[in-house]
């Protein structure tokens, strides 16, 4: 397994491929931060009324999914099989009972095989599933995107982690 993500920014003068990882990285790192000493117990605490599976174990699975769909389905081709395709809307979300350190676990998983699918493609290279539109996307779209999903999930699981136990801050 890789290394996990770094907190740091990416260097100001560093390739375009080194940015976009590593702003990518640093998101996930933010996310990953945010289950440090959370109990497991708070882990699947619901803390919105009107999002029930919005909970820290709940986001980190759905950043694992998001990341294989984008990058291993759309990207790549592969079947679209899994809780994020099998089930409810949320279903990727959908976690009680998956220990914390396992849906982690999956989820630095998920980051290595994604790098290594950003390191050996072109940025320009385009998406080869045959039954998403999205498909049309580049690695470097999807690539921004997936620092969008992850960075605006940080925020919610930084919202949330506030909410649980007090603890805060952002990077």
């Amino acid at each position: 397994m890789s290394p996990s993500p770094s907190r740091n920014r990416p260097a100001y003068d560093a390739d375009e491929r080194t940015q976009l990882v590593g702003w990518l990285d640093m998101q996930r790192a933010v996310a990953r931060w945010k289950c440090e000493g959370l109990s497991e117990t708070d882990a699947h605490r619901s803390v919105l009324p009107t999002s029930p599976h919005m909970t820290v174990a709940g986001v980190m699975s759905h950043l694992r999914w998001v990341e294989h769909l984008w990058y291993e389905v759309v990207l790549l081709g592969r079947p679209a099989v899994g809780p994020r395709f099998d089930g409810p809307e949320d279903g990727d979300m959908r976690v009680e009972g998956v220990p914390l350190a396992e849906l982690l676990d999956s989820y630095d998983r998920q980051i290595a095989v994604s790098n290594e699918i950003v390191a050996a493609k072109s940025l320009d290279d385009v998406g080869r599933h045959p039954d998403f539109d999205a498909s049309a996307a580049s690695v470097r779209w999807i690539t921004f995107h997936m620092i969008e999903e992850t960075a605006r999930h940080a925020g919610h699981l930084d919202a949330i982690r506030e909410i649980l136990d007090g603890e805060k801050g952002y990077y």
